[in-house]
């Protein structure tokens, strides 16, 4: 196996793809991580302090930690500088849960929900629960705090819900929902607890998605100058707020109530998008703005009516979130394949609320 030096850190060699194709779990003095459509794809492995990985046994034997904290610690990573350990060798075995739990935060962070492409969303409140439970149970392996240890973060937003769920119908659901009560110590809200029907939420789409593809008509504003779709980039935007849908962006200039040229933005939503940015471009017509909780902006151009009408709109450059490039739609759709086969022929690395995605009717 060889380590090489970069920016700073000691890696292993095998290289994973950037997000969002990648699954990432932070460990104590170390993130793993793999490629997340590839279950054969091996482990790449990034030290951030070789001296407080304590589990490194665990995964490379005895004598495998020993020879790796004497060839990596101490050792100047000059960007480029290479380390060989030709008779290290890595237990899969050991490494399969944490694969797993990396696979449950790419859940969380990219799962591509989406009515456009019939993939069903995931019941958030389960899947966090057992990510919570799996964490508890690797406890060896976060002996420091890292971003990935907090459980208390991942149960206390779904307190109620949980709590609620121990009395839901189906077993797995109640019998998780308890496993967490006790992990957080939930005793006088479980005390208090009412039984609650457990559902996958309804989209909270801004509109039906063939409404939403097939424009809008409103009576309010004068005649559609120009209009057209783009498609929100994942990785500028944060989770589970859009269909994860191409051409999930609808905007349109034209004239409001008012006789102002504006650009009106409409997004499809699964949760609120309160906030998120919205900039729109065209050769020296720029606008910016915040959509509103439902995925919709107005943006005022501030040009005359025959203005727009004379204007090249052909470039027009429309980015909803951060800025930056994304990735594209052939990783996109990718990663959409990647769910559709989780859900028509559930992994052995499957959670929960994946199984309940493909049990329930959608």
């Amino acid at each position: 196996m060889r380590f090489v030096a970069r920016e700073g850190l000691w890696q292993n060699g095998p290289q994973v793809p950037p997000p969002p194709a990648v699954a990432v779990l932070e460990v104590t003095g170390a993130v793993l991580a793999w490629t997340v459509d590839d279950p054969t794809a091996p482990v790449q492995i990034t030290f951030t302090d070789i001296t407080a990985a304590d589990w490194l046994w665990r995964v490379a034997g005895e004598a495998g930690h020993v020879a790796l904290v004497d060839a990596l610690h101490g050792t100047p990573a000059a960007t480029g500088a290479t380390v060989d350990m030709p008779d290290l060798t890595l237990d899969p075995g050991a490494l399969a849960p944490l694969r797993r739990l990396a696979i449950g935060h790419w859940l969380r962070r990219w799962w591509p929900a989406s009515v456009g492409h019939a993939i069903a969303d995931l019941d958030a409140a389960v899947l966090d629960a057992e990510i919570a439970a799996l964490t508890a149970s690797a406890q060896e392996f976060f002996t420091e705090d890292t971003l990935d240890s907090d459980i208390d973060s991942l149960l206390q937003p779904h307190r109620d819900t949980l709590v609620a769920y121990r009395l839901d119908g189906d077993p797995r659901v109640a019998e998780l929902a308890a496993a967490c009560a006790e992990l957080a110590d939930w005793t006088a809200a479980v005390d208090e607890a009412v039984p609650t029907r457990r559902r996958r939420d309804d989209y909270a789409l801004a509109a039906g998605w063939d409404d939403f593809t097939n424009g809008w008509d409103d009576s309010t504003t004068g005649p559609t100058i120009v209009g057209g779709t783009r498609t929100i980039a994942w990785t500028t935007v944060p989770p589970a707020i859009f269909d994860a849908a191409e051409d999930n962006v609808d905007w349109s200039v034209h004239t409001d109530s008012t006789g102002a040229v504006v650009a009106t933005v409409r997004t499809a939503v699964r949760g609120s998008a309160a906030g998120i940015a919205v900039r729109l471009r065209c050769a020296d017509i720029a606008a910016a703005g915040v959509l509103t909780a439902d995925g919709t902006a107005t943006l005022p151009l501030g040009i005359s009516d025959s203005a727009a009408w004379n204007q090249d709109w052909t470039a027009t450059e429309l980015v909803v979130g951060s800025p930056g490039v994304g990735e594209d739609r052939q990783l996109r759709d990718r990663l959409r394949a990647f769910a559709r086969t989780r859900l028509a022929v559930p992994a052995p690395d499957a959670f929960l609320a994946e199984i309940l995605a493909v049990e329930s009717d959608y």
